[in-house]
């Protein structure tokens, strides 16, 4: 039994699971700004559930250094250098593997499709952009740090990271409104062109075999969908393939079931 921790920018997710990622039970609390407010809400949810669980896998929206355990940088919380892995085995009392939550969704998408592609970009789009790379199945290690929505391009006269002006949370500076709220075509073809230009980018570099679009602006993918293939035909350089491209399976689980995968892995691993 699992234990995934999604540590979101602004709710954290609880949830016991089976070895198939299926949770056994949800809490959740909105993440609190300062990281000591966060051990004891997070101490609090795990004492207050009902399930059993031999392992832990926390999801982190930032970056980490994995071989001391601690969370550099967490994108829209202001936690800095923090032992995160330490601290949650100290609140759980089990072993702790912490994960960057991008990397971890696109380990859970990039095993649900048959055949398994030899390397899978997935591009969450949300309150910012990630991007998780799998080759063969599993994390590649020399992209476990990738943050393709810190690239920088020149958008409105001057430079700003992609995630800037082609997120969820640009897409509501600039109209008013969430993904899930915005019907206007002609708002989301230029959004679509937003979004294509940093993924011809991030193609021509990293060659993928298959794209995955997930993330909250990732479940409404069919509304810019055609516009966003277009863009990308149209921006694609000659020399460059352009990879197939899908919607997450499962965008609001793929964390959860990423968290299961990354589980079974290291324990076959280690045994």
């Amino acid at each position: 039994m699992i234990l995934a921790i999604d540590i979101g920018g602004t709710k954290t997710l609880v949830a016991p699971c089976d070895d198939a990622g299926n949770p056994l039970e949800e809490l959740r609390f909105p993440t609190p700004q300062k990281y000591v407010d966060f051990k004891k809400q997070l101490a609090d949810t795990v004492a207050s559930l009902t399930s059993d669980f031999t392992v832990v896998v926390a999801a982190v929206p930032g970056r980490l250094d994995r071989g001391n355990g601690l969370a550099i940088a967490f994108g829209n919380l202001p936690w800095r250098n923090v032992p995160i892995q330490s601290d949650i085995a100290k609140i759980t009392g089990k072993k702790v593997y912490i994960e960057n939550d991008a990397n971890l969704a696109g380990l859970s998408e990039a095993n649900r499709i048959a055949p398994l592609p030899h390397r899978a970009l997935y591009i969450t789009i949300s309150t910012g952009i990630g991007t998780g790379i799998i080759t063969d199945g599993r994390l590649d290690p020399d992209f476990l740090d990738s943050e393709g929505g810190n690239m920088l391009f020149e958008h409105n006269g001057k430079l700003e990271l992609w995630e800037k002006f082609a997120s969820g949370k640009a897409i509501v500076a600039k109209y008013g409104k969430r993904a899930s709220e915005l019907e206007d075509p002609s708002a989301w073809k230029e959004i679509a062109k937003w979004f294509a230009i940093g993924i011809v980018n991030l193609t021509s570099v990293l060659e993928p075999d298959i794209i995955i679009i997930g993330g909250g602006v990732g479940t409404h993918y069919k509304k810019y969908e055609h516009y966003l293939k277009q863009y990308i035909s149209d921006l694609t350089p000659a020399l460059a393939d352009i990879p197939k491209m899908v919607p997450a399976t499962a965008p609001e689980e793929a964390v959860i079931f990423g968290c299961a995968e990354l589980a079974k892995q290291q324990h076959a691993s280690h045994s």
